[in-house]
């Protein structure tokens, strides 16, 4: 997989991700969204409604729309072409400290990398930044088995609630050192 940084035609930077697989004809292009388009709404719906039903109200991390355009959060969308694969965002808790936020991938992208490569970028984005620390939060539940596996093979290992979590049994806290 190789990373190239370029700027889209309407100014917002952009990442191409070049992936050598059977499965994709077309570069993965990340870029830094406005979250003013329907299929951006309609991934995010789609993964507040699947947290919804995984996970009881209380144990739900997952920002909407106006949470994720807060000036502390940068969200990025993937796309290959003009489907949109997957989505992560990364929210800036202190100087020092950064969250990954809103990690999606729609189920008929699963399994091609697209989560992996929109990890790396926040990682990456992070270590830029001179985060000394990147946490996440997700669930301890068997449906969140492939995403603790994959972020486990970047490094994160579990850890304690942090920023303004609470423990509970339905989440898993993870960090790594940057």
């Amino acid at each position: 997989m190789r990373l190239v940084v370029g700027v889209h035609r309407r100014g917002r930077p952009v990442s191409l991700i070049r992936q050598a697989s059977e499965d994709h004809h077309l570069p993965m292009k990340l870029e830094i969204d406005d979250l003013s388009r329907p299929a951006v709404h309609a991934l995010l719906n789609e993964h507040l409604q699947n947290m919804h039903e995984l996970s009881p109200p209380e144990s739900v991390h997952a920002l909407d729309l106006e949470k994720l355009r807060k000036s502390e959060i940068t969200f990025w969308t993937a796309w290959e072409g003009r489907v949109l694969v997957g989505c992560g965002a990364l929210k800036e808790l202190d100087r020092n400290h950064g969250e990954v936020k809103s990690m999606r991938t729609p189920n008929a992208h699963r399994r091609k990398g697209v989560g992996r490569a929109i990890l790396s970028h926040i990682i990456q984005v992070a270590r830029s930044r001179s985060y000394e620390r990147l946490s996440l939060e997700t669930g301890s539940m068997e449906a969140f088995k492939p995403a603790q596996k994959l972020y486990e093979s970047f490094g994160f290992t579990a850890c304690g609630p942090f920023g303004e979590y609470i423990e509970d049994p339905n989440s898993l806290f993870m960090t790594m050192r940057l």
